[in-house]
């Protein structure tokens, strides 16, 4: 008998990166990853809809899978295995703050503290350039600013492009869905009636309907009791061109928001520190139960 191996080292690797995608929390559909076709992506370039969260600090996964045995006969011996229950967390610290990492180590609702209300866009607008004509006078550059519908009474998820929320009761703001939507970008440019954002926005073109404000930043709480809810991907990449992708369809935090001191030269960074837990998905190729895909691309 013959045995073909991959004759290559352990991956060794500086850091991780980290991307993230909504979950369709009305059908609860995750987002999906080829790791044929996409595998080799440019770290800096990912696919739709995978957000870069760039790089991260202290990954940890760790598998809560119980397997067990079965034993029969006397004195018992072992006639099979199973799992009897199945389970993963992430851990992880974010080198950068920003309107995501922190929405994602929240695990809640995460408000945007708008400035003024609600400014109607005007046709053409797209996802990187938001035309508000006269309007633009009262945004800078620097600005954050979110894009919405106005709240009408719905009740259920709401927020375009990600659920930022769930309403069980009819409120009463009319900018309800623009405090609670990630549908957020920053002002790089401010000419001719039109705010030019840094990054086009996660929920693409704006609709008709939509509005924009000025958020001076962003505030979360704990406690609440809606669960946010993002697909994972991070990638390892060796230094003889191999490459790790871990794929996590379903990730929830299993806490509340954590920061991280690291003392640097005197003075001390403060990391935002998230922890999720793994939900299961049914493998659409047989019908099995998972958490987590694990590729390997050799170099």
């Amino acid at each position: 008998m013959t045995e073909a191996t991959v004759e290559q080292s352990s991956p060794v690797v500086r850091r991780v990166r980290a991307y993230f995608a909504p979950v369709a929390r009305a059908d609860g559909t995750p987002a999906t990853f080829d790791p044929v076709a996409q595998g080799r992506f440019d770290v800096e370039a990912p696919p739709a809809p995978w957000v870069d969260l760039g790089w991260v600090y202290g990954f940890k996964r760790v598998s809560g899978t119980v397997v067990e045995a079965i034993r029969t006969g006397a004195p018992a011996t072992t006639a099979m295995q199973v799992r009897t229950a199945i389970d993963a967390t992430v851990s992880l610290e974010f080198a950068s703050w920003g309107k995501l990492p922190l929405a994602l180590t929240c695990g809640t609702q995460q408000r945007n503290l708008l400035r003024g209300t609600g400014v109607a866009l005007a046709a053409g607008s797209t996802a990187s350039v938001l035309l508000v004509g006269d309007a633009a006078a009262g945004f800078s550059v620097g600005d954050f600013v979110a894009v919405d519908v106005d709240y009408t009474g719905q009740t259920g998820y709401v927020g375009s492009g990600v659920s930022g929320a769930y309403l069980r009761t009819a409120l009463s703001d009319t900018d309800y869905v623009r405090r609670v939507t990630l549908n957020v970008g920053r002002v790089a440019a401010i000419a001719g009636g039109a705010l030019t954002l840094v990054a086009a926005l996660p929920a693409g073109s704006p609709v008709d309907g939509m509005k924009v404000c000025a958020a001076v930043g962003f505030c979360d709480r704990e406690g609440s009791s809606f669960f946010a809810e993002w697909s994972g991907l991070f990638v390892m990449e060796g230094q003889q061109g191999e490459r790790v992708v871990l794929f996590y369809p379903r990730l929830q935090a299993t806490a509340g928001a954590a920061e991280e001191s690291v003392a640097t030269e005197g003075f001390e960074t403060v990391r935002l520190r998230g922890s999720f837990r793994a939900l299961p998905v049914t493998d659409a190729v047989d019908g099995e139960t998972a958490v987590c895909f694990r590729s390997y691309l050799p170099g």
